[in-house]
């Protein structure tokens, strides 16, 4: 069995969005391939998740809201995995299948994922601690094995994801002494792109599967050599998806942590979800407000005021989508890092006068 693409993470997110354009590429012949997943971490949640993600039926994913003024609730099986493995338990067919058939990773590790503060400073005998780790090491095998090129596409909501994770993998392979031909082949082999995914999974369907809003994109940049995982109408390769990335990162991310905020200040009940918020009017006027006063205004700065203003109308119809349950303490994971990425990255970029997002990002330095 031949799996051209291996996937790193076992998330609902991923599942309702890369797995699910390569089944249905697949049933177009459009795909690269079939998907192996790799679990990461030691997870126990995680880990009864494997058999499923690669039963031979698929795992449902159900589409659920409104698009173009249609209501859409539907079930898709996706079909597109074929294997499910623990890097940490069977870390050597990992590395078998990366050194040899794997054409195309992605990655998607959650806002924490790059840190590779456990890392040693040797090159780890057994699995290494991050996943920069796990995926320097797989690198060496394959340079050692194939030595063929191959192309990485993350999908952390980190700007930049492709250059960050590349730059981390780099200097471990410093840091560890792996040599200057790997170092070389690492910089001319290893394609790894900038990537912009929007989705809102709101709900697992155990013990595989998610719900999803129809709205979707994958927004990849362009890059010489690179190879894609298949053809699809939500997917945008472009030569910069910086526009993408401002309006999703700023606006959409934004406003859910924004709103994680005042859910958290307002001590509000733990199972709530967005759309409930949002039916709060105090709630709905204070995101409008932001939007209004501080975000379109710095978009607008930069020359995409019109951009900003039209991207806020449809992500609050997305938040208000009557059939997601979309969880804030789901959202509320990694909440300080969020806000420093997501509210600090706004600052930085726009150079707006933001005293709401300002205050939000004193409250965790």
């Amino acid at each position: 069995m031949q799996t051209p693409i291996l996937q790193f993470g076992t998330s609902r997110f991923l599942q309702a969005h890369a797995d699910l354009f390569v089944s249905e590429a697949m049933k177009r012949g459009e795909a690269l391939g079939d998907i192996t997943i790799v679990q990461t971490t030691g997870s126990s949640e995680r880990s009864g998740r494997l058999a499923a993600l690669a039963a031979p039926d698929g795992f449902p994913v159900h589409i659920k809201g409104k698009k173009d003024g249609r209501t859409i609730d539907e079930v898709v099986r996706v079909t597109s995995v074929k294997r499910a493995l623990s890097a940490l338990d069977q870390w050597a067919e990992v590395e078998r299948i990366f050194a040899g058939e794997t054409k195309l990773v992605i990655c998607n590790t959650a806002d924490a994922g790059y840190d590779v503060s456990r890392e040693s400073d040797n090159l780890p005998e057994s699995v290494p601690a991050s996943f920069p780790g796990k995926l320097a090491k797989l690198l060496l095998a394959r340079y050692r094995n194939s030595g063929e090129a191959l192309t990485i596409l993350p999908a952390e909501l980190i700007p930049k994801n492709g250059e960050r994770l590349k730059e981390i993998v780099t200097a471990l392979a410093n840091t560890w002494r792996l040599g200057g031909d790997f170092l070389s082949w690492l910089d001319e082999k290893a394609i790894f792109s900038n990537t912009l995914v929007d989705r809102i999974v709101s709900e697992p369907i155990e013990p595989a599967g998610a719900v999803a809003e129809p709205y979707a994109l994958w927004a990849i940049e362009k890059r010489h050599g690179m190879v894609l995982p298949c053809n699809h109408p939500d997917i945008v390769v472009t030569e910069d998806i910086g526009r993408y990335e401002q309006l999703k990162l700023f606006i959409l991310n934004l406003g859910h942590t924004f709103l994680t905020q005042r859910w958290l200040e307002a001590g509000l009940d733990r199972a709530m979800t967005v759309k409930v918020l949002l039916a709060r009017p105090e709630m709905l006027l204070a995101l409008q407000t932001l939007y209004a006063d501080e975000v379109v205004p710095g978009f607008a700065l930069r020359g995409m005021g019109k951009d900003a203003e039209a991207y806020v109308k449809q992500t609050i119809e997305r938040f208000e989508n009557p059939f997601l349950e979309h969880r804030l303490t789901d959202i509320h994971q990694n909440h300080a890092e969020k806000i420093r990425r997501r509210m600090g990255g706004f600052l930085d970029w726009s150079g707006a006068d933001a005293p709401t997002l300002q205050a939000m990002l004193e409250s965790v330095r």
